[in-house]
């Protein structure tokens, strides 16, 4: 591909963008508009393994409480967290934290407007610093997420498999990123990949790609990217237990700050991770009482499926001794669970989650 294609993605993008809260469109930013650093942050940490859909009634909640990076720093970290719960990968709640206050208390509420400088920040890595350093402040960064992957991918035929043509696919578009309007090319090539280039049946006669595409000059564009064959993913068993007092009230604990779904909210459970099996019977149940099965629910983690036996006991009086904290029923809502306590939830109580499933 040329600099005059690179222009041709930008006319298309000009006239083809998606309108989206934290973006400045072409119009806007030829009239002066600059986009702000603090919502292009955000929506890059939101969006990582989310689609924009998920992402923009979450984007919205937390702009209007918190509508700087001072007023997130400043922010008790439980209410942080549930704001975000239903959002999935809870490290990345914890690290946008960690990276507000660090904003906030490093750099007078600004943020740096280098590739470097982000990559400096907690919780930012290279690709949400290439992101926001290209969108924000329109430096030439070379950005690469699952759409612009495809992209690539398809427009160099790149035969080898992901992950390890990441480096060849991000060299490429190092190439192809224009020093004039190199935000809104990164933006380009997210969109095209999002409507245009998608993974199946992709609509190539309207691609401004599609006289250079290699991957159509050979009739299979679907093919890429190439992926390595994935591995089964590990099964781990454990119970949670929902226990209901005479006052509506619902038993909860927090999680641990550090590890999966540090920091978080949840109904006592066994002692399941990543790599072991919590016990799964009520004999593991954190109080004596006349617990009874309730179901089991499964839940799919990035790198494991967990399965959980349920066991519910209630109406009951509030047992002696620490086990938690107790929540309405009713006011579930304003606490930070994960969707897998969620679900563990709506299978012994339907009315409180209906929508989920196990």
């Amino acid at each position: 591909m040329t600099a005059p294609q690179s222009t041709t993605l930008l006319v298309w993008y000009d006239r083809h963008h998606r309108e989206l809260p934290w973006r400045i469109s072409p119009d806007a930013a030829k009239r002066g508009v600059k986009p702000d650093p603090y919502y292009i942050w955000m929506s890059e940490v939101m969006l990582q393994q989310t689609t924009v859909a998920a992402v923009k009634a979450y984007f919205a909640k937390f702009i209007s409480r918190w509508p700087t990076v001072k007023d997130l720093a400043e922010a008790p970290n439980e209410d942080v967290m549930a704001a975000w719960a239903g959002l999935g990968y809870y490290a990345r709640a914890r690290n946008l934290k960690k990276c507000a206050e660090a904003v906030a208390s490093q750099h007078g509420g600004v943020f740096p407007d280098s590739e470097e400088g982000l990559r400096a920040l907690p919780g930012i890595g290279d690709y949400t610093s290439a992101a926001v350093a290209a969108i924000a402040f329109n430096r030439p960064s070379a950005v690469m997420d699952g759409n612009v992957e495809r992209v690539i991918s398809r427009l160099f035929a790149i035969e080898a498999p992901l992950p390890g043509s990441k480096p060849q696919m991000k060299a490429k578009v190092a190439e192809l990123t224009p020093t004039d309007r190199p935000g809104d090319f990164a933006q380009a090539m997210m969109d095209l990949g999002a409507t245009i280039c998608t993974p199946k049946r992709p609509a190539c006669a309207l691609c401004p790609f599609n006289d250079a595409c290699v991957a159509l000059a050979t009739d299979e564009p679907e093919r890429f990217p190439v992926k390595a064959a994935k591995k089964a993913k590990p099964v781990r068993l454990g119970a949670a237990f929902i226990a209901v007092d005479r006052e509506g009230r619902l038993l909860l604990r927090k999680r641990v700050e550090s590890g999966l779904l540090g920091g978080m909210t949840e109904v006592p459970t066994t002692d399941w991770t990543s790599r072991q099996d919590g016990e799964t019977g009520v004999d593991a149940a954190p109080f004596p009482a006349d617990w009874q099965p309730a179901g089991a629910i499964s839940h799919v983690f990035t790198h494991f499926e967990l399965r959980l036996s349920i066991f519910r006991v209630g109406p009951i009086d509030s047992p002696p001794g620490d086990h938690g904290f107790w929540v309405p029923v009713t006011e579930l809502d304003g606490e930070a669970l994960p969707t897998v306590m969620k679900k563990a939830i709506a299978a012994a109580i339907p009315t409180a989650f209906p929508t989920l499933k196990g």
